[in-house]
């Protein structure tokens, strides 16, 4: 069934910090949101393209290098991104460029990006304390953003049984 919002979570699980949006996405998996699907994509941006098409609003959950502190987290909206000023995901812009492979006449959903600052990217399968300890908030932020925009829209947020 499709979706009006899906939540991805983008990153490489075996990179430390680079991890933090598939475990988002595992762990919302779990509980998804009313209305929403989940899928962690990882680094294959492809796979996401079903979902990009389908959804009328996309929440991509990655690691963002923009400076701050580690376990800093960025609420980015994809305007920003455009510039390429200021933070920037790198596996959300590789999302975002797919539109191109898109099928003819799909539309492009509004886009949010929730980032968290990394410790550490090295090779390994545990977060980094500070990015762990993001990781909660991230995890609250999506549900109170998914509520949000089911509030103010008319999209069908219920929760599937």
């Amino acid at each position: 069934m499709n979706r009006a919002i899906a939540i991805l979570g983008v990153g490489n699980l075996l990179r430390s910090d680079d991890g933090v949006g598939p475990q988002a996405a595992q762990a919302l998996s779990l509980a998804p949101p009313p209305g929403s699907r989940v899928a962690d994509v990882g680094t294959d941006f492809l796979s996401a393209i079903p979902f990009l098409e389908a959804a009328q609003r996309v929440l991509i959950i990655d690691a963002v290098h923009g400076g701050r502190a580690p376990g800093a987290i960025y609420d980015l909206r994809e305007s920003e991104l455009a510039p390429r000023s200021g933070p920037l995901a790198a596996h959300a812009l590789t999302l975002l460029d797919v539109r191109d492979l898109m099928a003819p006449g799909s539309s492009w959903p509004e886009i949010r990006i929730l980032g968290v600052e990394p410790a550490v990217l090295d090779y390994g399968l545990q977060l980094s304390p500070p990015v762990a300890a993001a990781l909660r908030r991230i995890m609250a932020l999506t549900y109170e953003i998914v509520a949000v925009w089911c509030d103010r829209t008319e999209l069908a947020c219920t929760r599937e049984e």
